[in-house]
């Protein structure tokens, strides 16, 4: 027979989405339990988004998360535009009064750890969800020793990413885009060779050139969906990342240095909808996918939260069920957006096989980088939109 715990709300995902709202609940008087698949290191340690809009910052430095973001994280003024020739910069500051951060994923979990405001459980298996439609549902698990549990809440949140068990507990209709290419990215420990990313259409494909901190530069390359990362030795990378980012133009250059990583990413858009199904609510890529290029998943995820904690915290201390009944549609209409916005960067920078196509590229990038109506857009949408919008 399974042992038995109780509390508020169940949270099934220890990434960023799942540990800050743990810290949002603690802090607006709510229990929670973390579940986790995944070992703590392994979780720690995973490489992903490292751009963090205003909207984010601001919510981070409100919930008492935001000293070493300021101390250590960079914050950058806008982003580079480039095809071959041109290198443009768009001021988000002088468009639109917002910056953008750079402070990684990684990052951003060590803070949330080092809170200490979650009580988790790591390297849990066999997770289900039961009576999600009731006032007090409840996860069965296995945890690392090997003893079956019984998490008993009134509430439970998966924040458990796109391959967890709580999406499946939502019944929903759902959208997806697959694009015919991925990104091979590379970690390198080397200085950045630009103050601020730059976002390069290229007729061999696109490149960005990201960093994580004034030591370690991130970097992609667009390729074939299926590449196989071995397929492309050191030597390659830097040479086609040369290519694309217009080593040599007006004097720039790329400076390259070891590579300690080295990987593959798919590109797809995903929306499930709705985000809430009974007592089940789905936060981040549980929920929703978009491509990279706009720097919105981890974005997506931190807005997504502010507002369920928000209505759990509501529904829980005050008994007021309307921001939990609210929620989907409140959280969906930012996501759409911000779907929106990643495909329409993914596809404006993202060659293809059509020459029709490139030149309506072109045609875009060059209206953004002259008019400040396009320029004002486009910085709107990637300093981030107010969580709520």
């Amino acid at each position: 027979m399974a042992e038995r715990m109780r509390t508020q709300v169940a949270i099934i995902g220890a990434g960023p989405a799942g540990l800050l709202l743990a810290h949002l609940l603690h802090r607006g008087g709510v229990d929670a339990v973390v579940l986790e698949t995944r070992s703590q290191e392994y979780v720690a340690a995973r490489i992903r988004a490292g751009i963090l809009e205003s909207s984010s910052v601001e919510l981070l430095e409100s919930a008492g998360l935001g000293d070493r973001l300021r101390r250590e994280g960079h914050e950058h003024r806008g982003i580079y535009l480039q095809w071959p020739g041109e290198r443009h910069h768009l001021d988000f500051v002088d468009l639109t009064g917002r910056s953008v951060w750079v402070y990684g994923q990684t990052e951003v979990q060590k803070d949330l750890v080092a809170a200490g405001t979650a009580v988790a459980f790591y390297e849990v298996s066999e997770v289900e969800l039961h009576d999600v439609t009731a006032d007090r549902p409840y996860v069965t698990f296995v945890d690392a020793e090997g003893v079956a549990q019984r998490l008993d809440a009134e509430a439970i949140a998966g924040c458990d990413g796109s391959f967890g068990p709580s999406r499946h507990a939502v019944p929903a209709q759902t959208f997806e885009r697959v694009y015919p290419y991925s990104w091979l990215g590379i970690l390198a420990d080397v200085a950045p060779s630009t103050d601020e990313l730059i976002y390069a259409w290229h007729p061999h494909g696109f490149a960005l050139h990201s960093m994580r901190s004034e030591t370690v530069s991130r970097l992609y390359l667009q390729v074939p969906n299926g590449t196989d990362p071995a397929d492309w030795p050191d030597d390659r990378v830097w040479e086609e990342l040369a290519t694309r980012l217009g080593h040599g133009q007006d004097g720039w250059k790329l400076t390259p240095g070891p590579i300690t990583d080295k990987s593959v990413l798919p590109m797809r858009s995903y929306v499930q909808t709705p985000m809430r199904h009974g007592r089940v609510f789905l936060a981040g890529d549980a929920a929703h996918i978009v491509p990279p290029t706009g720097a919105k998943g981890l974005n997506l995820a931190i807005a997504d939260v502010a507002l369920l904690s928000r209505a759990l915290i509501a529904l829980l201390v005050d008994g007021d069920a309307a921001l939990a009944g609210s929620y989907s549609d409140d959280a969906l209409r930012r996501v759409w957006r911000c779907t929106h916005f990643s495909w329409w960067m993914t596809t404006m920078l993202h060659v293809g096989d059509d020459p029709f196509d490139a030149q309506l590229q072109l045609s875009q990038l060059r209206w953004v980088a002259s008019s400040e109506a396009g320029a004002r857009g486009l910085a709107e949408n990637y300093a981030g939109l107010p969580i709520g919008f």
